[in-house]
């Protein structure tokens, strides 16, 4: 490929619910150049203006270029369940409703009495899917005016690329694809969006979509002639993929905004169970296995109370132990969606008891997402658990999670995982040979703004 004096890296991108990410990969699998940003919201945890996320996204490779790099490849992956309805000119008509907005809860009740609860869709039927945000948004636009959705994930794909598409692990996100018929259930297409013409076509992750054709990042320099754009999706598949690929076999635990348990298998999985939800393996035949829960919100909201904040603080900080025994039932976690946690009636008022009770119930909620993944892939019962995310960052974190898993744990050097999953897949798609663990040992230059 073209790329002048500079040097050619890869671009994987990875649009998070509070951070979107980048990082640049050469050819041996060495992280080079990495640039985060908040992820654009009209307000502090509220909705994602579309149009600012893509003119972010350009900005971030702008500046992880710098004068230096060059790409020649470009994969994003991110949040599996926020989306915006588009015009002919492939412009967003509507910001994007968060997978965790409380407002899911009410329009999801709308529609429940109307959408059949089986096992022919990938993820289970519930208030943070996509269809939830279809109706969300088809009840903002003008019928006339709406040509396409796409992923907010998918966007800037689409636009640098001017083809329509839905990654695959992202239609799996929707509650209304099946990816092992490849179909989209018409019925609800028709009740949340009302028409399935709005629906792009599926494309498999890890291939190409087609070249990039970005003006603002031409005239920059930061961009190769011959660049291309390739099929992401769903932030936490890509990730556990990458991992994967470094580690076979292991399961990935990523806590963020959300704590998402990840394994591969290279079994065809049918059914869902014990909230497991499915997505297609990626550059493979086998099946990609999520369970997903809420963990930042949690914590967030038992403290709202100064005295069990500062509690928490210390324990995560690990100079403070932990004084709830293991099985305690004092709090209760908030279900996926926007569920309301709550105190159990027993639980009691000392603030450092309800600290540890939070975190011991949280712990305890990964240690059975783990089992359940494992037993919907057919995988060792006691085999290995890797880490991530900035939760690991926590020592009295990492020390309840050590206590609270069966086998090995382990924490992946590199903080962010789903942003080099991404660039592995672009990379792949150019046929370079990276180093999985070397992407994967974290270091590289950190710049934020």
């Amino acid at each position: 490929m073209s790329h002048g004096t500079r040097r050619p890296v890869v671009c994987g991108i990875d649009v998070g619910s509070t951070n979107t990410k980048l990082v640049a990969l050469v050819d041996s699998g060495q992280v080079v150049s990495r640039v985060a940003c908040p992820t654009p919201r009209t307000a502090p945890g509220a909705d994602i203006d579309a149009d600012d996320l893509v003119d972010a996204l350009e900005g971030l490779v702008e500046q992880l270029c710098g004068a230096e790099l060059q790409v020649v490849a470009v994969c994003a992956a991110g949040v599996g369940e926020d989306g915006v309805l588009l015009d002919a000119e492939l412009r967003p008509l509507t910001t994007a409703l968060p997978w965790f907005d409380p407002r899911r809860q009410d329009l999801f009740r709308s529609l429940r009495p109307h959408l059949l609860d089986d096992d022919r869709f990938d993820a289970q039927t519930g208030p943070v899917l996509a269809l939830v945000g279809w109706a969300w948004s088809r009840a903002r636009t003008a019928p006339a005016d709406a040509h396409r959705w796409s992923s907010l994930t998918d966007l800037a794909s689409v636009r640098w690329t001017g083809r329509p598409f839905l990654s695959e692990t992202l239609a799996s996100r929707t509650g209304a694809w099946s990816s092992a018929d490849r179909a989209w259930a018409d019925d609800r297409v028709a009740l949340a969006l009302g028409s399935s013409g709005l629906l792009p076509e599926v494309l498999p992750t890890g291939g190409v979509v087609g070249p990039l054709a970005s003006r603002r990042l031409r005239e920059a320099g930061v961009v190769a002639a011959d660049a291309v754009v390739v099929v992401g999706g769903h932030d936490h598949p890509v990730g556990g993929w990458g991992v994967h690929e470094a580690a076979p076999g292991t399961v990935l635990d990523s806590m963020g905004t959300a704590e998402v348990v990840v394994a591969t298998t290279p079994l065809v999985v049918a059914t869902r169970r014990e909230h497991v939800d499915l997505a297609p393996g990626i550059l493979s035949t086998g099946t990609t296995l999520l369970r997903v829960d809420e963990l930042a919100r949690n914590v967030e909201w038992a403290t709202r109370d100064a005295d069990v904040r500062r509690h928490v603080r210390d324990v995560l900080q690990g100079t403070e132990a932990v004084v709830a025994e293991p099985g305690t039932a004092w709090f209760v976690p908030g279900g996926r969606g926007g569920g309301q946690p709550s105190w159990a009636d027993d639980a009691p008022r000392d603030p450092a008891l309800r600290a540890s009770a939070v975190l011991v119930a949280l712990a305890e909620a990964g240690r059975r997402s783990v089992e359940a993944v494992r037993r919907a892939g057919a995988l060792e019962a006691t085999g290995a658990v890797s880490l991530a995310g900035g939760w690991t960052r926590s020592p009295g974190w990492l020390g309840l999670k050590e206590a609270t898993h069966a086998g090995p744990v382990a924490v992946v050097g590199e903080p962010e995982v789903t942003a080099v999953g991404a660039a592995m897949l672009a990379a792949r798609a150019l046929g370079w040979r990276v180093d999985p663990a070397r992407a994967l040992a974290g270091g590289g230059v950190v710049s934020s703004r």
